[in-house]
């Protein structure tokens, strides 16, 4: 079972809501900070394959940090992207809470509830096997 990592940044209100629905639920994870232990260019490429729409899953487009870049994405290459990320987390929505076979980019209780219900049903079926 692969286990849970959430890359979360503490004074974020849906961070904060999504940590607090995985302790709620009696779910385990691997906390990361995503400023201080921001995800590496291979980490990302790694997210990058379970999303739907590629970076558009992960970008945090309403930020203040995305509206103030001096530089168009859409211009750059995806390792150029994701060296921009390295170096400026807060392009990334938050939080990333992921497994290592889906993605959930944002706070999203139905999301993280068919994500947990997914783990636990492996977990049962690994100790029954």
């Amino acid at each position: 079972m692969n286990s849970i990592t959430f890359y979360t940044y503490p004074s974020c209100t849906s961070c904060r809501k999504a940590k607090m629905w995985l302790k709620q639920n009696k779910v385990s994870f691997e906390e990361r900070h995503l400023f201080k232990e921001t995800p590496s260019v291979e980490e990302l490429r790694e997210l990058l394959k379970l999303t739907k729409a590629g970076t558009e899953d992960i970008l945090a487009k309403r930020s203040q940090s995305f509206k103030s870049l001096d530089v168009d994405i859409y211009d750059l290459s995806t390792n150029e992207l994701l060296e921009l990320l390295t170096k400026n987390p807060k392009l990334l929505k938050r939080p990333l809470v992921t497994d290592g076979e889906q993605l959930i980019a944002g706070y999203s209780p139905g999301d993280m509830k068919k994500l947990c219900h997914k783990k636990e049903k492996e977990h049962i079926s690994s100790h029954v096997s």
